[in-house]
């Protein structure tokens, strides 16, 4: 039976938030989604532990800015929503949290929106992680948030998918320069690792057939450097896995694989 789309979106195309949802074991994917994550999967063969690690992280880097005094949440490239959304993990902390997702996909916003019908302090907008300003003027963002006070902006895996090095680099300060003081950025971001050769080509290639274009996984180096001039949390820029886990363990970090990278950084 031909599945069936909402106006707008074309589910022969994979997306890359739908891809996502399949990694996590969720149902808001097409065949086309489908069929690209299984390809990823047979060049990538961790790829769903690695989703599930980032989000892990994504959801210990909330409770703690939450447990720590932060009370609004910009969450850029949210993707679907899943379970422990921002505003979920954030309000057990504080109940008086507020939260806005930031989504260009259609289907995002879709869901998102029926997900978050009648819940305060919550919105989801429309917007692109390459137009930060556009996203900081929203009217409904700034109906939400204030940036007099400290807010935490997430950029959770969604930077590697904005190929040119500069314009990454400006994206992340024209969000920044509106943050005020005790502001928090949290990042992840593909890491190239040892991978190399024609793997790295053949996952590259792959999510070029996706709708939002190519991936560029990036070094330890290049993704830390998002974080210059900010007071960089402990443990530092290391695997999402390796950040704050629940169980601490003693093996040393390993970055010869490749992975996601976190990091929590305070605006001083």
């Amino acid at each position: 039976m031909a599945e069936i789309a909402p106006a707008g979106i074309d589910p022969t195309v994979p997306s890359v938030a739908r891809m996502y949802d399949y990694f996590l074991g969720g149902k808001d994917n097409f065949a086309a989604d489908r069929e690209a994550a299984v390809k990823m999967m047979s060049l990538v063969p961790n790829i769903r532990e690695v989703a599930r690690d980032n989000r892990g992280f994504l959801g210990r880097a909330v409770r703690m800015l939450a447990e720590a005094g932060v009370r609004q949440f910009l969450d850029i490239g949210t993707g679907l929503p899943t379970q422990d959304n921002v505003h979920q993990v954030a309000r057990r902390v504080a109940p008086e949290a507020r939260t806005v997702y930031v989504d260009n996909d259609p289907i995002v916003l879709v869901h998102g929106q029926a997900l978050l019908a009648g819940t305060p302090g919550t919105a989801v907008v429309q917007g692109d992680v390459r137009d930060p300003k556009g996203i900081l003027d929203h009217p409904e963002v700034l109906a939400h948030l204030d940036f007099d006070q400290p807010v935490a902006v997430l950029l959770v895996a969604i930077l590697h998918f904005v190929p040119d090095d500069a314009e990454a680099l400006n994206i992340v300060a024209g969000l920044r320069e509106r943050l005020a003081p005790g502001s928090h950025l949290v990042i992840s971001h593909g890491y190239t690792g040892e991978i190399g050769g024609s793997t790295d080509q053949q996952v590259r290639a792959l999510y070029n057939t996706t709708a939002s274009g190519a991936v560029v996984p990036r070094g330890h180096d290049a993704i830390l450097e998002y974080f210059d001039g900010l007071d960089l949390l402990e443990p530092g820029l290391v695997p999402v896995d390796a950040w704050r886990p629940a169980i601490a363990s003693d093996a040393p970090i390993d970055l010869s694989r490749p992975t996601i990278l976190g990091g929590v950084a305070r605006v001083p």
